[in-house]
């Protein structure tokens, strides 16, 4: 029998560790869909009520082993490849990477689940309020920081671009995950950067 089931009973960080070690577990084997609080106590050598009083549902159980153990943190460094197509390219590819780990099945189950729904719904006036007192979120501070320096290599003049221009990457990219539901491909952001943002740019320039 596993010791885990028949040793000593574990409490605290130590039981939540094991618990979320077999969430992963499971979300890697069996995938989101198929997954369920009880596969997950089986798995921890734990029961679901355990995981219960910890976690409400199947959702935030997921998103907290995602959060604390496998999710890549993603930074806001600023690319310098040294021309304006390859920092934007870069620095959109690195927003969407981290999601390639968790897939488009699991993106998608969690998406859709009723809890999830409720909190963005809620975060809604949170962050239009958020929006209203800053002038630029991080993403769009990103972006004028990545033109200024293409402004110092001489390659635009960035006074000429509206803020709506300076943010279309950045927008784009979120449309494409919310319209699919799944982590933007290689080529859609290729798609983003060559066929949209920089022809853009070279048109007002």
């Amino acid at each position: 029998m596993d010791k885990r089931k028949k040793g000593t009973r574990r409490r605290g960080e130590v039981l939540e560790e094991a618990i979320l070690h077999a969430a992963w577990e499971e979300l890697s084997e069996t995938g989101y869909t198929h997954m369920t609080m009880e596969s997950i106590a089986t798995r921890a050598g734990t029961n679901k009520s355990v995981l219960y009083r910890r976690w409400p549902d199947k959702s935030e159980l997921v998103i907290a082993a995602l959060r604390k153990y496998y999710f890549p943190k993603i930074t806001n460094e600023i690319p310098d490849t040294g021309n304006l197509r390859d920092d934007v390219y870069t620095y959109l590819h690195a927003r969407v990477e981290p999601l390639k780990i968790i897939g488009r099945e699991t993106i998608r189950g969690l998406i859709m689940e009723p809890v999830i729904w409720r909190r963005i719904i809620a975060s809604i006036p949170q962050i239009i309020q958020q929006r209203s007192h800053d002038k630029h979120n991080k993403m769009e501070v990103a972006m004028i920081m990545i033109l200024k320096n293409a402004e110092l290599r001489g390659e635009i003049c960035l006074e000429k671009l509206p803020p709506r221009i300076i943010s279309l990457p950045i927008d784009l990219l979120q449309y494409e995950l919310i319209k699919k539901l799944e982590p933007v491909s290689d080529e859609a952001i290729a798609e983003i950067v060559d066929g949209i943002f920089i022809p853009l740019i070279h048109a007002i320039q």
